[in-house]
């Protein structure tokens, strides 16, 4: 869960999310981005893992899902051929690469809001022309806002799981850019003093 403890906290978080991010950066050869705050990374890549299995409808022959992300990427090349990496039985999953999730400072609350929850998700919007086609992943977000924006186009959204390396990376900059507001409580009024509202 996110933790506003402390700055001594926030350093070892912000440690933490570089140290996780070594080996992805050498991949994609990307710097830190000062105004992101401690020279995080500006994007974080991704992959996603899809599933197929046979249909239950009998309109169709097979169903297609996003069941997770893979933290870093095999490929920097976008709209690449999904790869099958694991099959048991009839159902087979999939490898999509050449995805990244970046941040923004005006998502901030979203993302807080959703690290905050009893269960933090990941959001992966993707066109899907046909149902018996993969689909086509083409946004990762850990904002709901910027997730929720897709539903009332004729995008699917599949919420997952975060990888904790992803969550780190994420807590690290809403800590370095987001304070939450203290919510003040209304004082109540004494109505057995006698005064009567004007």
């Amino acid at each position: 869960m996110l933790h506003l403890l402390s700055t001594g906290y926030t350093r070892q978080v912000v440690k933490l999310a570089k140290a996780d991010q070594s080996d992805v950066l050498k991949q994609t050869g990307q710097g830190g981005n000062p105004e992101l705050g401690d020279d995080l990374p500006e994007n974080f890549p991704v992959s996603i893992i899809l599933e197929t299995r046979p249909a239950k409808s009998e309109w169709l022959t097979e169903s297609w899902r996003v069941i997770g992300i893979a933290v870093g990427s095999r490929s920097d090349t976008p709209n690449e051929q999904p790869k099958a990496v694991n099959k048991i039985g009839a159902i087979t999953q999939y490898l999509c690469n050449g995805l990244s999730v970046a941040l923004y400072k005006d998502e901030c609350e979203s993302y807080y809001h959703n690290l905050m929850s009893p269960r933090p998700r990941c959001y992966v919007v993707a066109h899907t022309e046909n149902y018996d086609e993969p689909p086509d992943p083409f946004l990762v977000t850990l904002s709901f806002d910027e997730a929720h924006a897709y539903l009332e186009g004729e995008d699917d959204i599949y919420d997952v799981d975060v990888p904790p390396e992803l969550y780190r990376w994420v807590e690290a900059f809403v800590l370095a850019n987001y304070a939450p507001e203290k919510r003040i409580k209304r004082k109540r009024k004494d109505w057995k003093s006698g005064e009567r509202p004007s």
